[in-house]
């Protein structure tokens, strides 16, 4: 059984899939306060300072977060092809 008690539950998207945080407080941890994701994403913070924004930034990017995760994939696209056709 976990010690931690549940703060928050943020819903939102990301990279293109439904994604929800939920916030933490756990004394027993070296850095009591934490955000977990569905998508297996954990940050670990040591004051509840910052702990929601993060959360809430994480399940809701900004406009410049969406076209760097768009920017990202279509290099793994270009990559993964360039790769496939080397080895052909």
């Amino acid at each position: 059984m976990s010690d931690a008690l549940w703060i928050g539950t943020y819903h939102g998207r990301h990279d293109g899939t439904q994604a929800t945080a939920t916030a933490t407080h756990d004394d027993t941890r070296t850095e009591p306060y934490a955000w977990t994701c569905t998508c297996g994403t954990t940050r670990t913070l040591p004051a509840e300072e910052g702990l929601h924004h993060s959360a809430w930034r994480h399940t809701h990017p900004t406009l410049m977060d969406r076209l760097r995760q768009r920017a990202a994939r279509y290099r793994r696209a270009l990559q993964s092809r360039r790769t496939g056709s080397l080895a052909s």
